[in-house]
């Protein structure tokens, strides 16, 4: 059964694909290559984790669950907290100690019950599961259920449609659970089966901090599945995963498309950010600055081309994230020198 009154929404939409002429005149892109943005920050909670999370907590409203649990680097905690209260269902949110403070309170502000852990997200994954049966909640971790990849889905359709049906060459998508990348590949096998599609498909690169480098370690070195990560540490939280449960399936779709995994250090990530900021006005968040890094690296390297097109995945607001203090102060108590605005 389908009951219309289980529907949950916060104002849901689609998100703007970015053009970026400056960077492309910078970096002297050739005829039909372009570089392109997805803002995921426009969501919602201000982050990607909306897509998932609507489509799983309105199937739990379905279902008659009352209450739900996860381990969360920020922002899917974020987006849980948000629907659940919406739908009138207990969350219960685990996070490392050292997420960032904005999502913490923003987790907070919106209902969800947020525990701080001196650990990281498979510490708190660990809580979590262990809690199933003491606590009666039900277990929201990533691939623990359905839901969230299909409503991901929705990220790979609507980048079909933005453009015109005909998919990017390359997508940089920053691999931490790695459920978008999955469902942007399970959504175009979908959309070709139905013919909205032709078969061709973009290469599907996997980005990584070379901090926490789990997946990129297993496609290099062409195993199945990837080790855990040890003392996994990077500035880009949402992707501090050293422990992904669908692995092998980021792995078959990085493969299957003839795409790569790549490692980018938190210094690449910071100069990216600065520099998307600086050139474009577009504020990306560490997750989709290491895209921008990722494809700068690749474009040096010569894994992609200057006439490629090429869509770049920022799956959360920048003003999430702590930034470098700015702004010069002027005492008014004098005259004004104008010569320092020259």
């Amino acid at each position: 059964m389908r009951r219309a009154e289980n529907i949950v929404t916060l104002g849901e939409m689609m998100t703007p694909l970015l053009n970026c002429p400056r960077v492309d005149a910078a970096l002297g892109l050739t005829a039909g290559g372009a570089l392109l943005v997805k803002d995921e920050g426009r969501l919602p909670t201000a982050s990607f984790k909306a897509r998932g999370l609507v489509m799983a907590v309105s199937m739990a409203r379905e279902l008659g669950i009352t209450r739900i649990a996860m381990p969360t680097a920020g922002n899917a905690g974020a987006a849980l907290s948000a629907y659940c209260t919406r739908a009138g269902i207990e969350s219960f949110i685990f996070c490392p100690e050292d997420a960032t403070e904005v999502t913490i309170r923003e987790t907070a502000l919106q209902g969800g019950r947020v525990y701080s852990v001196n650990g990281l997200i498979n510490d708190c994954g660990k809580i979590v599961g262990d809690g199933v049966e003491k606590m009666d909640w039900f277990d929201f971790s990533t691939l623990k259920e359905p839901y969230r990849i299909e409503g991901k889905k929705t990220m790979g359709i609507e980048l079909a449609e933005q453009m015109d049906w005909q998919l990017p060459d390359v997508i940089f998508y920053p691999t931490g659970g790695g459920t978008g990348l999955i469902a942007m590949w399970k959504a175009f096998a979908e959309l070709e089966e139905m013919g909205w599609i032709d078969a061709k498909r973009p290469r599907m690169v996997a980005v990584q901090a070379s901090g926490c480098a789990p997946i990129v370690k297993a496609w290099e070195e062409g195993a199945e599945f990837a080790e855990p990560w040890p003392d996994a540490t990077t500035l880009a939280h949402g992707i501090r995963v050293p422990v992904a449960v669908g692995d092998f399936l980021i792995l078959r779709g990085v493969r299957e498309s003839n795409g790569f995994a790549i490692a980018v250090t938190d210094e690449s990530i910071e100069e990216a950010r600065a520099r998307m900021g600086r050139e474009e006005g577009i504020h990306l968040g560490p997750e989709g600055a290491a895209t921008y890094a990722a494809y700068l690296q690749s474009l040096e390297d010569g894994r992609v081309s200057k006439s490629d097109r090429v869509v770049l995945f920022n799956c959360g607001s920048g003003l999430k994230y702590p930034m470098p203090p700015a702004g010069q102060r002027i005492d008014i108590s004098k005259p004004i020198d104008y010569a320092i605005f020259q």
